[in-house]
């Protein structure tokens, strides 16, 4: 088995809101689906998810084609090393690793239906039955957030996360308001982006943790140098989460190896690939990390890789990131469990599982097409009028 053909096709789905934080004001996700077709005419599809710029990631997969063609699927990390050296990707790794994550994802979706075998059990089998995910609270007023809470729990949801680092006030009423709704034994999530200074994370986790008894904290402060971390740690209770920072395989590394959180939030977009993705899980699990699937944005693509990922995970914890519920559509032909609910079962069918509807994918690009993509930081700074898109939902 070949690769015959490959397709790079960027699609834009919107959000039932727009999506804030102390970085972001997005209104949906635009990423490029890929689409690689093996010379005996089987189809293996992938998606690559992306931080600033879709155009980038489509450039990026074109130049990368003529390495990947006429390659046999199985050998994903020797073209992975290929595009790094003989492409020169190595020298735009993050680039490099966001746009191989979404070849990488179709070449295993591929090999998993040749063999006739989900992805899970290919990385070694499943470790429980179920994966659980977050509730994604949305910023609002403490009618709101109590309207969401409730929502929450009515639908079975353990673990609820929300954006800080913006205005310490409201967030603190949105929190109480919170706790009081789902009770002692909801775990609350906050994630500051690392907006915080030092001294602020301090002064507002020992309050916070005391008040409303934080699950943990992703990202109080900034994670470059990790020393920053390491004496937020020796400060406070609250356990700390590790996303940014995780970029590369050799940062991910140190992140690890530092042992400068409990918890570490990343997914196999940033490090190129599910075998070094899965590889650095499992050295996380002996230096006594958790890890937390992470999303800045997905398609069911990406969550069903995902989800593959973390069945296999020796420690994987409860409440996995996932954008899912705010969605308006998908490009997939039937809803992915979470898209309802917290929690996604075992998945039987080969490869990534789930199965494209051509249609949508049709729409969707001819969105992007006419819309482009959803900009991070929506209407934040004056743009043309052109490219005021992110609160429509066409």
């Amino acid at each position: 088995m070949k690769v015959a053909k490959l397709e790079a096709i960027p699609v834009r789905v919107p959000y039932k809101r727009v999506e804030e934080s102390s970085l972001i004001a997005r209104g949906g996700i635009a990423d490029v689906l890929i689409k690689v077709t093996a010379d005996n005419g089987m189809v293996g599809w992938g998606e690559c998810t992306r931080a600033a710029d879709v155009p980038g990631i489509e450039c990026a997969v074109r130049a990368m084609t003529p390495i990947i063609l006429g390659r046999d699927p199985w050998d994903k990390e020797a073209i992975h090393r290929d595009l790094a050296v003989q492409g020169l990707w190595a020298f735009q790794p993050m680039t490099g690793n966001f746009a191989y994550a979404g070849i990488d994802m179709a070449l295993w979706d591929l090999c998993g239906k040749a063999a006739g075998q989900p992805l899970y059990r290919l990385f070694g089998g499943a470790q429980r039955e179920e994966v659980d995910y977050f509730y994604y609270m949305e910023w609002g007023t403490p009618k709101e957030i109590e309207h969401q809470a409730k929502d929450g729990m009515k639908r079975g949801y353990r673990a609820y996360y929300i954006k800080a680092g913006v205005d310490e006030h409201k967030e603190e009423a949105m929190l109480e308001t919170l706790r009081q709704i789902i009770g002692p034994d909801g775990k609350i999530r906050i994630d500051v982006n690392q907006a915080w200074t030092l001294p602020q994370a301090v002064r507002l986790l020992k309050r916070w943790h005391a008040r409303f008894d934080l699950d943990f904290v992703e990202a109080p402060v900034p994670i470059d140098p990790v020393e920053n971390n390491l004496d937020l740690m020796r400060q406070v209770d609250v356990p700390i989460c590790v996303n940014e920072g995780l970029w590369r395989e050799a940062d991910a590394w140190r992140i690890i190896n530092s042992r400068c959180g409990s918890f570490l939030c990343f997914s196999q977009y940033w490090v190129g690939s599910l075998v070094r993705f899965h590889m650095l899980v499992q050295a996380s699990h002996m230096e006594g990390w958790q890890v937390c699937k992470h999303t800045h944005g997905e398609l069911g693509l990406t969550a069903a890789a995902g989800q593959h990922m973390m069945l296999a995970a020796p420690n994987a914890c409860l409440g996995h990131q996932q954008t899912a519920q705010l969605m308006v559509d998908d490009i997939l032909t039937e809803r992915i469990p979470i898209a309802d609910g917290p929690r996604w079962g075992r998945i039987d069918k080969p490869g990534l599982g789930v199965e494209v509807d051509a249609d949508k994918v049709a729409r969707y690009h001819e969105a992007y097409r006419k819309y482009g993509e959803f900009p991070p930081y929506g209407n934040r700074f004056p743009v043309k009028a052109a490219r005021r898109f992110s609160r429509r939902h066409p």
